[in-house]
């Protein structure tokens, strides 16, 4: 038996990956699906293929056909392209064009006037690439569609259940002790605790992992009838990512807007949940300034975590009988599916873990 520890969206995805295989799975997670205390919750993920590594160009390619793959399964639309912005002089739209041509990924290379043609509710004062691959994905459903596909593929799923302990046993097996007084026992065990991760005890090392609280902020469309791309900005001091909100802008046309830094450290276990006033503050006057086709004052709020390598690569790796899953890092959503394929891979033995997410790399 494999058990999976934490049904976010890559212990989901790799449950529903293991599951479909046709292996036995046991999927525990501590809190109820969907729930708001880590990084996996609400209606708005970006998916895109505009990295200036190629590396992760071409995993977006992967990423995409599994994405289609877990829509035909479950019979649930999670993914809906939009296209996408990159601007600022710290995107380098340029070169991301560059990167985006080698691999055969459509675009276009726009100056400040064109792109300001197009999307006059945008503030252009520079080029800008736009590529229509971009789209938005739903966490939630996300979440709710792997654990149900699991299920209907043979898991079994205890919710509302905590891992309290591990111990690996002589003869190569995982007991998993749990806070119900239920004790299971593994071949394998993958662990996608998220922000979590760092306070596990575990019989192995773990890179350094950064958790910080973020927050995200949602505003209302000035014309609701617009439809807007999602965007990527990074300035001077600034790194803005935006997208259209869903459900999370409490059913409005919003756009959903926040600083992809600057986050405050914490653990999963003492992050405040109170949004930082400064980092309203800021996002505020960036839509002020930059995006105009928005109200300024924000109709929704929320905090999410960030787990981050140094490196910002994922840790996706086997230790014995152990396969950790961090990906996250601030930009991992997008590959949930393939990640939950590469750790399903891991954990049966079909492939060895990617060169750059092994656990010993990262330091």
């Amino acid at each position: 038996m494999i058990a999976v520890v934490g049904a976010g969206l890559m212990g989901a995805a790799t449950a529903w990956q293991l599951a479909r295989r046709g292996h036995p799975v046991t999927l525990i997670e501590a809190y109820d699906i969907g729930h708001k205390r880590g990084s996996s919750h609400g209606s708005s993920r970006i998916f895109r293929h505009a990295y200036a590594d190629p590396f992760y160009v071409r995993l977006t390619g992967r990423a995409l056909e599994e994405w289609r793959v877990l829509e035909e399964d479950t019979s649930t639309l999670l993914l809906r392209t939009t296209g996408g912005l990159d601007l600022g002089e710290g995107r380098d739209p340029e070169g991301l064009a560059e990167v985006l041509a080698a691999a055969g990924v459509p675009y276009e290379l726009l100056v400040a006037e064109a792109a300001r043609e197009r999307w006059p509710s945008i503030r252009f004062t520079g080029p800008a690439l736009y590529h229509p691959g971009a789209g938005v994905l739903d966490a939630d459903e996300t979440v709710a569609a792997c654990v149900r596909g699991a299920v209907e593929h043979g898991a079994d799923a205890l919710i509302g259940v905590r891992v309290v302990g591990l111990e690996a046993l002589a003869g190569g097996e995982v007991l998993l002790r749990t806070d119900d007084g239920r004790d299971l026992t593994a071949d394998t065990v993958v662990i996608a605790a998220g922000a979590w991760l760092p306070e596990l005890e575990l019989p192995l090392a773990l890179p350094p992992l950064r958790v910080t609280q973020q927050q995200v902020f949602h505003f209302r469309q000035r014309d609701p009838r617009e439809r807007w791309p999602i965007l990527v900005t990074k300035d001077a001091d600034l790194q803005i990512f935006g997208l259209p909100s869903g459900s999370d802008g409490g059913f409005l046309p919003a756009m959903k807007v926040a600083e992809h830094d600057r986050g405050t450290p914490t653990t999963a276990g003492t992050r405040s949940g109170v949004v930082d006033p400064a980092s309203r503050t800021r996002v505020s006057g960036f839509v002020r300034d930059r995006l105009p086709g928005l109200d300024p004052a924000p109709v929704a709020e929320a905090t999410c975590l960030y787990t981050t390598t140094p490196d910002e690569d994922f840790v996706l790796d086997r230790h014995g009988p152990f396969v950790i899953v961090s990906p996250c890092s601030g930009h991992g959503a997008k590959f949930a599916p393939l990640i939950g394929a590469m750790a399903a891979d891991l954990a049966t033995g079909r492939a060895e873990p990617q060169p750059r997410f092994r656990l010993e790399r990262a330091g």
